[in-house]
């Protein structure tokens, strides 16, 4: 079996160990992978949620210009607003929630914006229902 589709998306890090605390806290992902690349000899991550074959790929390097800022961003759905609201004011205390969270009503939800250690966009979302849609479309 070989992987197809999207799989994943690879990141520079500055610090990996923060960004995987970071992706943990608020993403709810797990490290299932871990090396240090042979070519490169780098520290490298690949992190899930394990909803989904996908996979958030860290790689730490010396210098680090973020990509993912603003509205170009990783989206994570969050299991409820409440739960959602329990981490941005996690985000808000640790000087990391962007945007804070507003009701923008169907089809884009309620949603938020926080900055990672190195910049990158996160945006937590409840109500967006992507893949929903994406599972409609497949009928």
């Amino acid at each position: 079996m070989i992987d197809i589709g999207l799989t994943h998306i690879a990141l520079p890090v500055s610090e990996l160990e923060k960004s995987i605390e970071f992706y943990a806290t608020y993403a709810q992902m797990q490290v299932v992978h871990r090396r240090i690349d042979a070519e490169a000899g780098v520290a490298v991550a690949w992190l899930t949620d394990r909803t989904r074959p996908f996979a958030i790929v860290l790689i730490q390097t010396d210098s680090v210009h973020p990509v993912l800022s603003p509205l170009a961003h990783l989206g994570i759905g969050c299991k409820s607003r409440e739960a959602m609201d329990m981490l941005c004011d996690k985000a808000r205390q640790a000087g990391v929630l962007v945007e804070e969270p507003k009701d923008s009503g169907y089809p884009v939800g309620y949603w938020a914006f926080l900055r990672d250690p190195d910049g990158h966009t996160l945006e937590l979302s409840y109500g967006q229902e992507i893949g929903l849609t994406v599972e409609q479309a497949n009928t």
